[in-house]
Formats: C-alpha cells, sequence, structure tokens
C-alpha cells in the first residue's frame, strides 16, 4: 500500500495547542480537486493543504489549500504550516534561508530565521471603502450598530476580507456575531490594545461555512497580513509588532509583524508538529 506523510501543525500558537491546527499532507503529484475537498471535509479543520511538486522552476514546493467548502488561492496560517511540514520532511530550498511556494496566488517567499519563518504579504486583490449597504449588512451579522466602526475598508488578498476596525481590542472581543447568514461573509475584525499592551491590536475573523453558520477562526495569516497593510498604511503601528488573535476562543495566538521600508511586510509566528503519520492509498 502506498502512504503518503502526514502532519498536524499548530501554527501561530504561543505554547503548544494555542494556535490554529493545520493538516498537511504530501502527494507526490496531484489530485482532483473533488477528492481533495472530500477528505478536507472529513478531517473537518478549517484548512488541509497539499503539498505537491513545484511546476514552475523557481519554487521550491507547490501547495493546494482547501477550506471545508472551497479551494483558496492564499492562505497565511497553511503558508507557514506547509513550508514547516515541507522543511520537516527533509525538504532543502534553493537558496538558503529562503522557501519559495506555488499556490494558487503564484509565488510567495516564506523566510527562514531564528525566530521562525514569516512570509511575505502578498498584494491585495480587492481594496477600497465598502458600501453602505455591505457594512450595514455586516453590522447585522455582528450585532454592532454602525456608528461602531471606525474604519471600514476591503482588504482582501484571496479569502474575501472586509475589515471593520472598532474603538478598541476590548470593543473585538466583546463582539458577539449571529450563528448564521443567508449569505457568504468573510468579515476581519481589528481593534488597538491600549498603550503600553505587549500587542498593538485583537483581531478576530468571522466567515461562513459550508452550510451558511457562522463560524470564528482561532488565528489567521491571511487576514493578518491585510490587516497590518492596513494598520501600517494608516500610521497606526511602529514597523515591528506583534497582534494577538484567539482570545475569545480561548487560544493565545500572536502573530508578528515586521515591514521593511521600500520592501514586504512579513508575517510571522510560531509553528509546531504535534502529529505526524502516513496516510494510506484507499483515502486518496
Amino acid at each position: 500500500m502506498l502512504q503518503y506523510p502526514f502532519q498536524l501543525v499548530d501554527v501561530f500558537g504561543e505554547k503548544p495547542f494555542s494556535g490554529n491546527p493545520l493538516a498537511v499532507i504530501a502527494l507526490p503529484e496531484d489530485r482532483d480537486s473533488a477528492t481533495l475537498q472530500r477528505i478536507t471535509r472529513w478531517l473537518n479543520l478549517s484548512e488541509t493543504a497539499f503539498l505537491l511538486p513545484p511546476t514552475v522552476p523557481n519554487a521550491d514546493y507547490r501547495v493546494r489549500i482547501f477550506t471545508l467548502d472551497r479551494e483558496l488561492p492564499f492562505a497565511g496560517h497553511p503558508t507557514l504550516g506547509s513550508c514547516h511540514a515541507w522543511l520537516t520532511m527533509g525538504g532543502v530550498p534553493k537558496d538558503a534561508g529562503v522557501v519559495v511556494q506555488e499556490c494558487g496566488a503564484g509565488l510567495i517567499t516564506v523566510r527562514q530565521s531564528a525566530e521562525g519563518l514569516a512570509f511575505a504579504a502578498p498584494p491585495l486583490i480587492r481594496s477600497g471603502p465598502v458600501d453602505a449597504d455591505k457594512l450595514a449588512e455586516a453590522c447585522a451579522v455582528l450585532g454592532i450598530r454602525i456608528e461602531d466602526v471606525v474604519a471600514a475598508q476591503w482588504i482582501d488578498n484571496g479569502p474575501g476580507w472586509l475589515g471593520l476596525r472598532l474603538a478598541s481590542a476590548e470593543a473585538v472581543i466583546a463582539v458577539e456575531p449571529a450563528r448564521s447568514h443567508k449569505a457568504r461573509m468573510d468579515i476581519g475584525l481589528v481593534g488597538l490594545h491600549p498603550e503600553g499592551h505587549p500587542h498593538a491590536y485583537e483581531v478576530r475573523a468571522i466567515f461562513s461555512d459550508p452550510y451558511g453558520a457562522l463560524i470564528e477562526d482561532p488565528v489567521t495569516g491571511s487576514l493578518n497580513a491585510s490587516v497590518a497593510q492596513w494598520m501600517l498604511g494608516e500610521g497606526l503601528v511602529g514597523p515591528h509588532y506583534t497582534a494577538s488573535q484567539g482570545t475569545r476562543l480561548g487560544r493565545d495566538g500572536r502573530i508578528s509583524i515586521e515591514s521593511e521600508a521600500g520592501g514586504p511586510i512579513w508575517v510571522g509566528g510560531n509553528t509546531e508538529t504535534l502529529f505526524s503519520g502516513v496516510t494510506g492509498q484507499p483515502a486518496l
């Protein structure tokens, strides 16, 4: 029986079992999307990543990223988790200290350092103001007033994020979203922590599952990448800081942000394999 390496990786956790879990399966060749989607739904994690040989010469590996209902061109915690798994499975990058990931959004650079892995935030595919009707819909879903929103922007780098900034981190943590909504929603909330706090701001990610329920992601790399672009662009944070996410869920997600003048924004965090094994051919 053919067997394929499998890992469960904790991404962005301050300590083990406190971040966002990712299933990573290494395959020698691609599979049809229906099969990969079926595996993802069975595992029932927010995302599953499938490591594949690259199709372009300057990439170190290729990854396909699936949520419970769709394939994503890019996502942050699967990028760091996939890179971690590829390295621990024996992958050696073409250029020391720099891993190049091929995914639906193109080539993503992942930097290796003593602090761990960090990916270069990809450009936004949608930005700009949010129309009044969409803002009102989002606020109704979150159970807040439109006046509670300090600023709203599209900050979509793949998953579809609508960004809402509230008055404080405390206000973000206090939000009680609806349990379901008839239309798909992908909302990113951000609120600044008070001066002197060890983290710059609190993030929450509220999104639709395949059946219309609204769920919360523990720690979200793609959202943190686009929130960092937004907050840095507004001058609300310095070039080096950490953000927190998952507080409402009892998680300790910690996301490090480093902005280089005239260069990329690096989004990093801890990655740790907590379970590993193999999967057999019948599942694939």
